[in-house]
């Protein structure tokens, strides 16, 4: 085991390394690459995807060639903390399909969201529906110039 994660091994980040870059790989062409059977290949996922290490499986679309032109980062400043809020704020998030990510931070911001729209007219009214389901102190929005990178292979 190494850097103290006790689910996982290094064949286990062999083939998460693997599987990262294509799911629709072989078991074959895994094992190949990793030096070990489709067997054992095979096990190790199923366990990885029962214990939660694997979340999903999914097909990973481009914004841009499905209308998704545009994309901002809202930072938001709220002034109430308690729960009720945040039931609030978590249900607004959770209905809004333009908000691809959403973090609680630390710091002097207390939340940032990732927002995909098609235009600015269309995240005009994002933010309306926005500020309109739940009280925000402040917020500030920044428009994304250029996507420098947009990793999703985790370092393991």
């Amino acid at each position: 085991m190494s850097r103290g994660t006790p689910d996982i091994d290094d064949d286990d980040r062999k083939i998460l390394r693997e599987v990262q870059k294509d799911t629709n790989r072989s078991l074959e062409r895994i094992a190949t690459k990793v030096g070990l059977s489709k067997t054992t290949v095979w096990n190790r996922l199923q366990r990885m995807m029962q214990n939660g290490t694997i979340l999903r499986q999914a097909a990973i679309l481009d914004p841009r060639k499905i209308g998704l032109r545009e994309t901002f980062f809202v930072s938001i400043r709220t002034s109430a903390h308690d729960a009720a809020w945040l039931d609030a704020f978590r249900a607004a998030i959770e209905e809004m399909p333009e908000i691809t990510e959403a973090h609680r931070l630390a710091g002097t911001t207390d939340y940032i969201l990732k927002v995909q729209v098609e235009s600015t007219e269309a995240f005009d009214a994002f933010y309306k529906t926005l500020v309109s389901r739940v009280a925000i102190y402040d917020v500030s929005s920044s428009l994304s110039m250029e996507e420098m990178k947009h990793a999703l292979e985790l370092k393991v």
